[in-house]
């Protein structure tokens, strides 16, 4: 069965060459956007299996359009594709759910599994590449040397969460609802210290809790 990708990037010569990359597999493009706007766009009118999508582009970058992708299409496989080898991106990319995060320089193989695995719904992540992002937001209040007092929920809602995923997706996957998710992450932020999800993420990582 194939598997329909969108690919969003703002130049026609990576579009060409990945279109390149991918013929004669079982991995079709079925769209093009060389803007973030665009790429929403398309992906809520054809409904992708999964978008590769480029960081720095017009129109709202990339991790903006994630954002409003996995607002909108929760389910929705998005693997960032980008020049820039930045742990906060990485970070970002986490915290807003991307499926995964390729630099431009990986092989064609490692292209075609991200993109294989993300469209079987997996993420295609690595240890080491949520490892690298704990360079990121270096600040005292995210030692990880501070113990913390979560308590189990709390600590689980935080792996979650820490893999990319939504309160929505951490509520179903938990089996709680969404208003208790939403409160524990509260409690998180708050215990840890820390202003928001991508922060969240790294002292996570930190911890060894990812």
């Amino acid at each position: 069965m194939s598997i329909r990708l969108l690919i969003a990037d703002d130049h026609l010569v990576v579009r060409t060459g990945l279109k390149s990359l991918m013929a004669g597999t079982e991995i079709e493009v079925v769209a093009e956007a060389a803007s973030g706007g665009e790429c929403i766009r398309l992906a809520m009118e054809i409904n992708p299996d999964v978008v590769l999508l480029d960081i720095r582009m017009p129109d709202g970058d990339g991790l903006n359009a994630l954002s409003r992708l996995k607002l909108e299409r929760p389910a929705l496989p998005v693997l960032i594709f980008s020049t820039y080898d930045n742990p906060t991106y990485v970070a970002r990319a986490v915290a807003l759910g991307a499926s995964g995060y390729l630099s431009k320089g990986a092989t064609r193989d490692e292209l075609l599994a991200a993109i294989r695995t993300s469209a079987k719904g997996e993420n295609a992540w690595t240890r080491d590449e949520l490892r690298r992002v704990t360079g990121a937001l270096a600040t005292p209040r995210l030692a990880s040397d501070i113990d913390v007092p979560l308590t189990q929920r709390e600590s689980e809602v935080l792996r979650q969460l820490s893999y990319g995923l939504t309160n929505k997706e951490i509520a179903q996957s938990l089996h709680i609802s969404y208003e208790t998710v939403k409160e524990h992450v509260q409690h998180i932020l708050r215990k840890i210290g820390v202003s928001d999800r991508t922060q969240a993420a790294v002292w996570a990582v930190r911890k060894g809790l990812v």
